[in-house]
């Protein structure tokens, strides 16, 4: 029972709290149980909530049921927030020695929202170093590991969430996504990744990452996605980039399927490296879309490879928000940030504007692509998830984490919508995601899509075999 529990969809839980067959106490023991057993071994918390914290909120939750009276969308539901977003009363480290461990005295936007809808907090999940690269191990909290294999990085920045959610610890986690974030260990461990338009879920504080950056929902199925962004899609004016509301309930339209669809299918967007399985498995994803009823056509080259406007977006971004450290606090960074801060500062003015320049074409071609295509398809990420403790593969660029990550950051410089859901396993068991981005504001369309795909190749029922 305690292991079924926790491997419920958000969606499924709720609705066993509805009927009366499942209790809040249920949900929240099946999560404290799983901590205690792996957390050891997956090391993905920096901090979490004390046993009898967990459990008093959650019998307050089942007496609410009992009554008949939820306080909202996700009463009762356990879930986990990344240590790069604020939660009132927890501290807000960013995974890095160089910050003030005295708790924050408020909620970013997307946990207050949570927290108003009755959610349950778990704990702050473990990042790298201010969020600075696409796997998950710093000097503070050390190596995060991935339930399917834990030699294994589960991703990042957002990987303590993913290994947390992938192990069974919570039902939903908050993440962050500025270059593929909460996409690429959606990817790596199984899991649905969604980045809704730029602006649609607020963010605050500002991202180091500037306009790059969002706060995500990191889920086991699409419609736990659809709700979460239901939630998380509520005016906060601290976000002074924040949409308005749209009055969407993207749980709405799920179900609607793909017929007459246009998608274009990219499985290099004309630059990257593609490991053999990934490809694989990303090509008959795309043809699974065609037996759905979309018209697919094969796109090799949508635009030019913008590696080089990202990496002048982001790294000077992360460099400028570690400028003032002291040299004693630069000391306890992370050498790959600690390199990051004179990296920033070497960018010359005029090289920066051009990357501003090349971020404003590539947005262009974007909008001419979904002028003939209502959506995009690539495969998540370039590699299956690789050893623990590294940047990269074997095989490739040791210091760049951007070349394994070719499909995810294009669209944190154009603000599109893209999600990442399973599309299957490699023949050693590992998780592989396909891609699926619409044009600005096409949110809905984006998790409709993913639906059709979960339901016609509905993900392996196999568990990471913790």
């Amino acid at each position: 029972m305690s292991d079924d529990v926790a491997y419920m969809s958000a969606t499924e839980l709720l609705a066993g709290y509805r009927a009366g067959r499942i209790s809040p106490v249920d949900a929240a023991r099946a999560a404290l149980d799983r901590i205690e057993a792996f957390e050891p071994r997956l090391n993905a918390f920096c901090c979490r909530a004390e046993p009898e914290e967990v459990l008093a909120a959650a019998r307050a939750s089942a007496g609410r049921w009992a009554r008949g009276a939820p306080t909202g969308a996700l009463d009762g539901v356990p879930i986990t927030v990344k240590d790069t977003i604020l939660a009132e009363g927890w501290p807000t480290l960013r995974g890095s020695r160089t910050v003030d461990p005295a708790p924050t005295p408020e909620d970013s936007p997307i946990t207050a929202r949570a927290r108003e809808q009755g959610a349950v907090i778990l704990g702050k999940t473990t990042t790298p170093e201010f969020g600075w690269k696409a796997v998950t191990d710093s000097p503070l909290s050390g190596v995060t590991r991935n339930p399917w294999d834990t030699a294994l990085t589960p991703g990042g920045s957002s990987g303590g969430s993913a290994a947390a959610l992938a192990a069974g610890i919570g039902h939903l986690s908050l993440g962050t996504d500025a270059g593929g974030s909460t996409r690429i260990p959606a990817a790596f461990c199984g899991l649905v990744g969604f980045k809704a338009t730029a602006g649609r879920i607020p963010s605050y504080p500002p991202s180091p990452a500037g306009s790059l950056a969002h706060h995500c929902p990191l889920t086991r199925s699409v419609a736990d996605a659809a709700l979460l962004t239901n939630v998380a899609a509520q005016p906060d004016s601290r976000d002074w980039l924040s949409l308005p509301p749209d009055g969407a309930d993207y749980r709405d339209r799920l179900e609607e399927g793909m017929g007459g669809c246009r998608i274009a299918y990219s499985p290099t967007l004309g630059y990257a490296r593609v490991d053999a399985e990934v490809a694989s498995l990303a090509r008959r994803a795309a043809d699974a879309f065609a037996g759905l009823g979309a018209e697919v056509e094969t796109v090799e080259a949508p635009f030019d490879d913008p590696t080089h406007s990202f990496v002048t977006h982001f790294f000077v971004g992360i460099g400028h928000a570690m400028r003032g450290l002291s040299p004693d606090k630069k000391a306890l960074l992370d050498p790959g940030p600690a390199a990051v801060v004179d990296k920033g500062a070497a960018v010359p003015l005029a090289e920066y504007c051009a990357a501003i320049e090349a971020r404003a074409a590539l947005g262009g071609a974007a909008r001419r692509l979904h002028d003939r295509f209502d959506l995009l398809l690539t495969p998540s990420v370039a590699t299956p998830p690789f050893a623990a403790g590294r940047l990269a593969p074997e095989g490739m660029a040791e210091d760049d984490w951007t070349c394994w990550t070719p499909f995810t950051y294009p669209f944190n410089l154009t603000g599109q919508p893209a999600i990442s859901v399973p599309c299957g396993f490699t023949a050693a068991g590992l998780p592989v995601g396909i891609q699926i981005v619409g044009a600005m504001h096409a949110d809905a369309l984006v998790l409709r899509a993913a639906r059709a795909y979960e339901t016609a190749r509905p993900p392996d029922s196999r568990r990471p075999p913790l």
